[in-house]
């Protein structure tokens, strides 16, 4: 067995010229040296083969869909993917003596790689009140604390309950369901931060929050949009289907503040022509955009349609499905008229003649697809231009129909199917009402806490408890020191997890540490070997079956894990089966079966190969929102800007990492290695600034109230951003996002448009963090 790192390693920047192409052989390496550091080679070999496949393990980095059923390749992952498995199934442990080792206090001052080096967690640890190190518990004690904590609440609404996006199905509707028994709909989540706008955005529009396209539409799309998101790093897989679409005829156009490497060139590892070979040219055009500029450039392609559809009338836009599936044309179209082009350029970067260019890309594709990420849904306008698209799509009758649609790319492997299950704090009478008739109890009907007003909720003391199922909420979550300000405002709280991470030493009063079995896992109840089942970002819904042994005896699955707790605390109080859920999870599947529309016969068609789709609306012409049809909308004119020797600074993720904890300190697609306090500058900017390459700076967030937050000592690194912007990592810069920076309508934090600025350090010889 592999020993845990010890100390903090010693980091120096080098900086290299950007890579030209993602993929490759490099990743190939770079995958199994990873892997083989973290577990042996026959662990490596049986994740890898299992990875993706029919009644396999489901990757848990990202919620890409899967090929069908004998259109997959044999090693059907990515780089990101292969390490993100073999991560978890390390063969490091960590033990009661690693706690008694380190305090609280020692585990707080550590990076996030090095706590997510230290292996996975073996047994259940308890920090109590006043001391300064977790010890073990057993199970029952553990689960009565907690339970305990609960019962002793004035108002169930005192505790919060979080979900990341690793949990599954049955786990995410186990926990909802005990949620609203025990009282409360605070059920925020990773979603929160994420894509809220896009849910937001789209139920209001199109009467859905989810996605209308499958891959099969973007094989045969004439035009894709990527917007606002980096495939390249964030969804590897996404590369191979647009790889497909362009051996079909596809156009892409990207659009991002930074060139990523994804955006341009893919080298498929699976195919000769990406070992051996240039790879395919991903994007075909390339539109260099200011961060928050995404809107404008929307609005003013509709607008060079409708000046379009003038010139030609009844040859440009679809009346035919404008007249009979939408409202709200008119008054959009004379809103869009307005459009000021020299706002279009201070917004967006872009001259008009590019923007044509594009226009005319629009005019020759007759199936046209936009997708796009958290570059445009975590803006201030976030759920605007979420709707701005949506008008785009609606113009030429590009949606419903085979090659088109709206895709909002998800990151976590069942963020979506969280939402279905029932994870939200804003559910709606329909489904509260199914588990009424269902479980013979009336769930609490109004509406919950989300992520940010969690956190306001705990700093205020009107939240005592707070249970996380996966996640690592404290860096997932924007000021920083504010939200870790909110927790140890706590009287406890408690993370179900496989690994440790940040918010474990964050802690309440009382601190529990629960740990459970991972995707990797078989997972053995008391009728048997159970699977589990998520839904990818492109509503297909499919199992997952871990197949090695779990990482320590003391483990529980989270599904045990909750209805443990939940028999402790609200048993009797409704006619919920706790047992029996735990036992067997088909009966959790029987019990969706009956509550969640598209789910009848779940236990019987999830089994086949491949699972089974869930019905899109929208692809049926019906638009369940409160008009009845797709909704056109108006969206105010924004012009993003920073004062005079400012920046617009966007949080994001390096190619070495998954969600908030780094592999390594590389980027290598990027050109940085071995730091990750880094803050990337167009070099005009540099040279406006009288900053130059190496310089240390801290960055400090201005904010409306006049208050500033700082990320202190990064080092500068020329890079070709958007002239204006600036780009640092996550979540080391979640410090400079303050915690009332949300985007208007969905509440989600803005760490796409900060207004920073760059203050150079007076002692340029120290070293950056670490």
């Amino acid at each position: 067995m592999q020993n845990p790192p010890g100390e903090e390693p010693e980091t120096t920047l080098s900086v290299t010229p950007p890579k030209k192409w993602a993929a490759g052989v490099p990743a190939v390496v770079h995958a199994l040296e990873y892997s083989l550091e973290q577990t042996s080679p026959r662990k490596t070999g049986v994740d890898l083969l299992a990875m993706n496949q029919v009644g396999g393990i489901d990757c848990p980095g990202c919620a890409w869909a899967d090929p069908a059923p004998g259109r997959r390749h044999r090693n059907e992952y990515c780089e990101n993917g292969a390490k993100h498995i073999n991560d978890e199934a390390t063969t490091r442990r960590i033990t009661a003596d690693f706690f008694r080792e380190h305090s609280v206090a020692d585990l707080a001052a550590r990076s996030d790689m090095w706590l997510n080096q230290q292996g996975r967690l073996t047994e259940p640890m308890i920090k109590q009140p006043g001391s300064e190190h977790y010890e073990p518990i057993s199970w029952n004690d553990a689960l009565g604390v907690l339970a305990q904590e609960l019962k002793a609440l004035d108002s169930p609404d005192e505790a919060v309950f979080y979900t990341s996006g690793r949990a599954s199905n049955e786990a995410a509707f186990v926990l909802q369901l005990f949620a609203r028994a025990f009282g409360t709909n605070n059920l925020p989540d990773c979603s929160n931060m994420c894509h809220e706008s896009s849910g937001f955005a789209l139920s209001e529009t199109l009467g859905t929050g989810k996605g209308t396209v499958s891959l099969t539409d973007l094989h045969h799309a004439d035009l894709i949009f990527l917007v606002g998101q980096n495939p390249g790093s964030n969804h590897p897989r996404q590369l191979s289907a647009l790889e497909e679409a362009k051996r079909n005829g596809c156009r892409i156009v990207a659009v991002n503040p930074l060139p990523e490497a994804g955006l341009r060139r893919f080298k498929n590892p699976q195919k000769p022509s990406g070992v051996l070979g240039r790879g395919t040219q991903i994007a075909d055009r390339f539109l260099h955009i200011k961060p928050g500029g995404d809107l404008a450039l929307f609005q003013a392609l509709n607008l060079l349609l409708l000046e379009a559809e003038d010139a030609a009338p009844g040859t440009v836009l679809d009346h035919d499905f404008i007249d009979a599936h939408t409202t709200g044309f008119e008054e959009f179209a004379r809103h869009v008229r307005t459009v000021d082009w020299d706002d279009v350029r201070t917004a967006t970067g872009l001259t008009r003649a590019e923007i044509e260019k594009v226009r005319d890309e629009v005019l020759d594709s007759e199936r046209v697809i936009v997708c796009w990420a958290m570059g445009i849904t975590q803006h201030k306008h976030g759920v605007p231009t979420v709707r701005e698209i949506v008008n785009f799509l609606m113009l030429r009758g590009n949606l419903g129909r085979a090659g088109t649609g709206a895709c909002p790319v998800r990151g976590h492997s069942n963020v979506q199917g969280d939402r279905t299950m029932g994870i939200w704090e804003q559910m709606p009478d329909t489904f509260l009402d199914a588990v009424q008739r269902e479980f013979g109890f009336d769930p609490p009907r109004p509406h919950g806490l989300d992520s940010v007003d969690s956190i306001k909720a705990m700093r205020e003391g009107r939240v005592k408890v707070f249970l996380a199922l996966a996640g690592n909420f404290v860096r997932a979550a924007p000021d920083s020191e504010a939200t870790e300000q909110a927790m140890r405002s706590c009287r406890l709280t408690a993370h179900i997890s496989t690994k440790l991470n940040r918010s474990h030493t964050v802690c309440g009063d009382t601190a529990l540490i629960l740990p459970t079995l991972g995707r990797t896992e078989r997972d053995m109840q008391a009728d048997g070997e159970q699977f589990v089942t998520v839904e990818n970002s492109m509503s297909e819904v499919h199992t997952s079956q871990g197949r090695l042994e779990p990482a320590s005896p003391l483990l529980l699955s989270e599904v045990a894990i909750l209805c443990r707790l939940a028999r402790r605390t609200v048993d009797g109080e409704a006619d919920i089966p706790w047992d029996t859920f735990e036992g067997d999870y088909g009966t959790i599947r029987d019990r969706i079966s009956r509550i969640v529309p598209g789910f009848h016969d779940f236990n019987a068609r999830v089994t086949r190969p491949g699972g089974f789709q869930l019905p899109n609306p929208v692809n049926e012409g019906v638009f369940n929102n409160k008009v009845g049809k797709a909704l056109f909308t108006c969206n105010e004119h924004v012009v993003p800007r920073a004062p005079e020797g400012h920046l617009l600074l966007q949080t994001l993720r390096s190619h070495d990492q998954w969600n908030t904890i780094p592999y390594t300190d590389n980027d290598r697609y990027r050109g940085i290695h071995g730091s990750r306090h880094v803050v990337l500058v167009n070099p005009a900017d540099l040279t406006e600034l009288g900053l130059a390459q190496g310089d240390r700076v801290d960055l400090v967030s201005v904010w409306g109230d006049g208050s500033e937050r700082r990320a202190e000592n990064f080092e500068v690194v020329p890079y070709p951003a958007a002239k204006g912007s600036a780009a640092a990592y996550y979540p080391e810069t979640n410090v400079l996002v303050p915690l009332d920076s949300v985007a208007d309508i969905s509440n989600q934090p803005t760490s796409k448009g900060i207004v920073v600025r760059l203050e150079p350090l007076l002692d340029r010889t120290q070293p950056a963090t670490a």
